[in-house]
């Protein structure tokens, strides 16, 4: 389907493979926004094409995440330099983060960063995400901390962000904001999902301030540490073909 493409397709001009890893970057980009998660030109959503060439695909720089095509996302090298004929270009800092989770991390084929409110307000919070909710249940095994450094344009900083991550698929930047990694798109969504969730869950349990917010209990926590464990997988398959029916009804065009 067409929508005003910002590119022509590439469709039959890349691989089974990349074209499929185009569509669901795409999907993802318009996820952001549909959600209302993205902050205007910046943040930023990359994937890594399939192949022996350890090449990613982000999005141009100074256009908008419901703009997103799976045609007009621009393919680059480890270091950031566009490795395709395109008449866009990408933002460098962006790609630092997820330069290094990708190169580090044979599993993160999808990379998600984000500014939200609340992930950004629980990220400046010095306790962090706390467990107060099933979603947050869900998230803390998974999440790791990065502390704040400045805007990434210092590469150095790339082999803290990994050390900091280690095996973890979600992590909260201090006074930044959030990051999630998947071997699918699928897997990447729902983590970034629920972290955004319990995220906001906890702004508004401690609007009030926190005498009177109940933590779970120690015995529930080590409960959905194990549910979450094995069930995790699952769901994102089952819900992500819910996820692009809605971007075909609400904002379709991605796959173009």
């Amino acid at each position: 389907m067409a929508d005003g493409s910002l590119a022509p397709s590439l469709k039959g001009a890349v691989s089974e493979g990349e074209w499929k890893a185009r569509v669901e970057l795409a999907a993802l980009y318009r996820l952001v926004a549909l959600q209302g998660w993205d902050d205007a030109i910046f943040t930023h959503i990359s994937a890594r094409v399939p192949g022996p060439e350890h090449h990613f695909l982000i999005n141009p720089y100074g256009f908008f995440f419901e703009e997103m095509t799976a045609s007009c996302l621009v393919k680059v090298d480890l270091e950031g330099r566009v490795v395709q004929e395109t008449p866009y270009y990408i933002n460098p800092a962006g790609f630092t983060i997820h330069s290094a989770v990708h190169a580090a991390r044979e599993d993160a084929h999808y990379v998600l960063h984000l500014h939200t409110d609340q992930g950004t307000a629980v990220s400046a919070q010095t306790d962090g995400l706390l467990p107060l909710t099933q979603h947050a249940l869900l998230v803390l095994p998974q999440l790791a901390y990065h502390d704040y450094e400045g805007i990434a344009l210092n590469l150095d900083e790339r082999q803290r962000i990994v050390a900091d991550l280690g095996d973890k698929k979600l992590m909260l930047l201090r006074n930044h904001g959030t990051l999630a990694v998947g071997a699918t798109a699928a897997e990447a969504w729902l983590g970034m999902f629920f972290l955004e969730r319990a995220c906001l869950q906890q702004v508004m349990a401690m609007a009030p301030g926190r005498d009177h917010v109940a933590l779970a209990p120690e015995a529930a926590q080590a409960e959905v540490r194990g549910q979450g464990a094995a069930a995790m997988p699952v769901v994102s398959t089952l819900a992500w073909p819910g996820w692009l029916r809605r971007l075909d009804r609400e904002l379709p065009g991605y796959d173009a």
